[in-house]
């Protein structure tokens, strides 16, 4: 029978994600909270193409020992300054409907271009090894689902592919 990391005793029932995303994602997020990571991941869905064509969440601070009324540290382009100032109570309803809670309290805008996305997305990979591969492969097995079953893999071959750059 096998332990998992927390001391909890698996007798080969599958866990939520939810459940193990902080352990497994942990390094990658660093010190920034789940919550954030969606923030950026969904940030066009959130504020919509257009402010998302001009804007991009850069950092989520919080006061002190708490996680509400934070600043969300937001780049916008010199041209959509006035704009995304002048909307900021419909930015950050829609930004707090999203995560749930009034996490953010309000914006601080930081002007200057933004990172092009093309660039970044076309940013070769290295391939797995054999051995990586074959581990990948092992550890989603067990997935029946194959829509989830092919996320996993295409998210665990891009977190080991970025491993050892």
């Amino acid at each position: 029978m096998a332990v998992s990391g927390d001391g909890e005793r698996r007798r080969g029932m599958m866990r939520a994600v939810g459940r193990e995303l902080t352990r497994v994602a942990g390094r990658a997020l660093g010190r920034r909270g789940l919550g954030e990571a969606q923030l950026v991941a969904e940030w066009r869905a959130v504020v919509g193409d257009q402010l998302a064509s001009e804007t991009l969440p850069m950092k989520l601070s919080f006061p002190q020992g708490g996680r509400r009324n934070g600043v969300l540290k937001l780049r916008v382009t010199s041209a959509a300054a006035l704009s995304v100032q002048h909307r900021e109570p419909q930015i950050l309803e829609r930004i707090n409907g999203f995560l749930g809670y009034g996490a953010v309290a309000r914006l601080a805008l930081v002007q200057g271009p933004l990172p092009n996305r093309n660039q970044a997305a076309s940013r070769p990979k290295r391939p797995l090894s054999p051995a990586e591969a074959a581990a990948l492969s092992e550890r989603v097995s067990q997935v029946s689902d194959p829509g989830l079953k092919s996320a996993l893999e295409r998210l665990g071959t891009a977190i080991l592919a970025d491993r050892h750059r």
